[in-house]
């Protein structure tokens, strides 16, 4: 008899397809699609059209105030209408998409944004502007949650998923250069409008393409709806997104955003405390107590907190000190997205060999030096290529590492049954880092300047405001240290049940969590855990090493693992060839 440790090596299921045996509470129904590349590629384009239409209409601003005749509050409202509603209803959407079928809630989302950008397209009006650019974000907000929950349930927690948000990372990159060099060329030749109109080309093509590659029927097994929790959430977020986005304008303690932030606060409250006593809450307080999955929302929102006024306040710059024009402002983050998108595909890659917090906080470290390296780099007789460029690339390295490992953690304890509620969560974590990031680095980058301060005042403010978001990157670098993240082939997110005899318990927690001598807990080094068999035993009612489980299939030789982004063997770390990354140390 061969002597030796157990083997650990686990029947891996293939990406872009069910599990043999899905966890408890896994939704019923056909799998998602059976082309996972071209699903993936599918779903990366919603992410596209979100971030280009949003880098559109900044190009396109001054243009809309001048046919329209609105003035600088009316301008700000046609980019705000959309943040509010956006940010206001992700989480909604998200479990809408859990409950009545996450293509379902794609192409009704992807539908209701056609239609309010041909709105957009024929108004006349800045009100009739502002209504249609808030519908729009709410129909953005159902068709990215469902499309990011899509993307959670055709790639299982592990190297797959993370070259799958590689993509979705590089997608982001491509839509902020397409939309700034789409939104002048269309602006300067066909006319503002035709940047609504290009909105309900791509809705219907997308719209198309999803009939065709996703199935229907994946839903939540589970049944019920909270309609007080909807309301009061969506409510609550709306409000607050409000306050966020007009305390620019208004200032921080105007009444309006006094009051606004406080109706939004007590309206949240008022979720949470609906939620723990309804029988179907929208988002299950045991959710939220998953320290993993709270600790990846926090610091995605840090990473938004850093990052997305950063690109507003470089395009700010340009213009405002250096006297560039708005095109070539937002074309000074060419390099930066083209960095993004070269980085992110080999960010799996990097994962597997690092590990998810490694990546993670190596991600955060080369942000907050690019920021710093930014903020002093500034100068007012400055150009473009003595003060952003060299900076820019640094942070385009960091911006896919932070951004693939964050949405990874905060999504890797998600059954496929909490797919729309994991996406809701972090998008909803990451839209309102950006709000509240940008409202605050912009309060500090007109603080005591004025309006007619000169280049050298407004390069100070430029800086400060750099600096304070290179420390929110370092708090979340800090905070990445400490984050326990499950390995991929840790069993997560199920129900905790009675442990059969030497088997691990499932409770969905890490080794780390578990208490001492607990099932499952690793035990002494060259000791086995209580429980547990000797090394070199099988567990009782566990099959030989090498042979498949009771009522499983082993593998047929080459597929084993062999999703459409991910071979066995073929990245750094996976010295099993089984799919699974190396547990962070």
């Amino acid at each position: 008899m061969t002597t030796g440790p157990r083997s650990t090596r686990r029947v891996p299921a293939r990406a872009g397809n069910a599990p043999a045996h899905p966890p408890p509470g896994a939704a019923p129904g056909p799998p998602v699609t059976s082309r996972p590349r071209a699903a993936l590629a599918l779903l990366a384009c919603t992410q596209l059209l979100v971030i280009m239409d949003t880098a559109i209409i900044n190009v396109a601003l001054p243009s809309i105030g001048g046919e329209l005749g609105a003035g600088a509050a009316g301008m700000a409202w046609v980019a705000n209408g959309f943040l509010i509603t956006f940010g206001g209803l992700l989480l909604l959407g998200g479990r809408a998409a859990d409950l009545l079928g996450h293509r379902r809630v794609y192409l009704t989302g992807l539908a209701v944004l056609a239609a309010a950008s041909a709105a957009g397209g024929l108004a006349t009006g800045t009100p009739a502007l502002i209504a249609a650019r808030a519908v729009q974000g709410a129909g953005a907000a159902f068709a990215a949650a469902a499309a990011f929950a899509l993307v959670l349930r055709l790639f299982p927690h592990g190297p797959a998923r993370h070259q799958a948000l590689g993509a979705f990372a590089a997608m982001g990159g491509l839509g902020g250069v397409t939309g700034t060099v789409l939104g002048g060329v269309l602006t300067d030749t066909l006319g503002w409008r035709s940047t609504f109109w290009l909105n309900v080309i791509v809705g219907l093509l997308l719209g198309g393409a999803a009939l065709r590659l996703l199935n229907g029927g994946s839903r939540s097994a589970a049944r019920g709806f909270d309609p007080v929790g909807a309301l009061t959430a969506t409510g609550g977020l709306g409000l607050l997104a409000y306050a966020l986005v007009g305390a620019g304008e208004a200032g921080w303690t105007a009444p309006r955003t006094l009051a606004a932030g406080g109706a939004g606060l007590a309206l949240l409250a008022a979720f949470a405390a609906v939620e723990t006593r309804t029988a179907h809450p929208l988002v299950p307080p045991a959710v939220l107590r998953r320290s993993a999955r709270r600790d990846a929302n926090i610091i995605s929102a840090l990473a938004q907190m850093a990052l997305f006024p950063m690109f507003f306040l470089v395009s700010l710059f340009l213009q405002a000190v250096l006297g560039v024009s708005p095109l070539v402002g937002g074309l000074g983050l060419l390099p930066l997205s083209l960095v993004v998108i070269a980085v992110s595909p080999g960010a799996g890659a990097l994962i597997a060999r690092l590990g998810l917090r490694g990546t993670m906080t190596l991600g955060f470290a080369l942000l907050t030096g690019g920021l710093i390296w930014l903020a002093f780099a500034l100068t007012a007789e400055g150009t473009f290529f003595s003060t952003i460029f060299a900076p820019s690339l640094l942070i385009g390295v960091a911006l896919p590492l932070v951004m693939v490992t964050t949405n990874a953690a905060a999504t890797a304890d998600a059954a496929p049954d909490e797919a729309g509620l994991a996406s809701g969560l972090v998008n909803t974590s990451q839209q309102f880092g950006a709000v509240l990031g940008l409202a605050i680095l912009v309060a500090v980058a007109t603080g005591g300047t004025g309006s007619g301060a000169g280049p050298d005042a407004q390069t100070a403010g430029f800086r400060s405001a750099l600096l304070t978001g290179a420390g929110f990157a370092l708090l979340a670098a800090l905070l990445s240290v400490r984050l326990r993240v499950p390995a991929a082939d840790t069993p997560v997110s199920v129900p905790e049940q009675a442990s059969a005899p030497g088997r691990a318990s499932r409770t969905g927690k890490t080794p780390e969590d578990l208490p001492e001598h607990a099932p499952g807990k690793p035990a002494v080094p060259g000791e086995p855990a209580p429980g547990q068999p000797a090394p070199g035993q099988p567990a009782p009612g566990q099959p030989a090493p090498g042979q498949p489980a009771p009522g499983e299939h082993a593998p047929a030789p080459g597929t084993a693992g062999t999703g459409p982004f991910f071979r066995p063997g073929s990245l750094p770390g996976s010295a099993t060839g089984s799919g699974s990354v190396r547990p962070d140390r």
